[in-house]
């Protein structure tokens, strides 16, 4: 069986508040931590379908996350 690998590695102001958001969301293939000013996820899988499909669920997750952040800060 195919073992696929991967991680995603963003920066951010306030790495260790978009990585607690996003926890809540990840399946158990997913792992997310905060480092520095960094969010970085790793992604494994056996099926490249299902491996892409949690690929765009997190991005959209990050996208919102993001805004969130984005829009706390500003209100400050």
């Amino acid at each position: 069986m195919m073992q696929i690998e991967g991680t995603i590695t963003t920066r951010h102001e306030r790495a260790g508040c978009i990585a607690a958001s996003l926890k809540p969301d990840n399946l158990q293939s997913m792992t997310t931590v905060a480092e520095g000013d960094r969010v970085i996820t790793m992604i494994t899988g056996t099926q490249a379908r299902s491996v892409i499909a949690s690929i765009d669920d997190y991005l959209m997750n990050l996208a919102i996350a993001e805004d969130a952040f984005r829009r706390c800060s500003a209100a400050e």
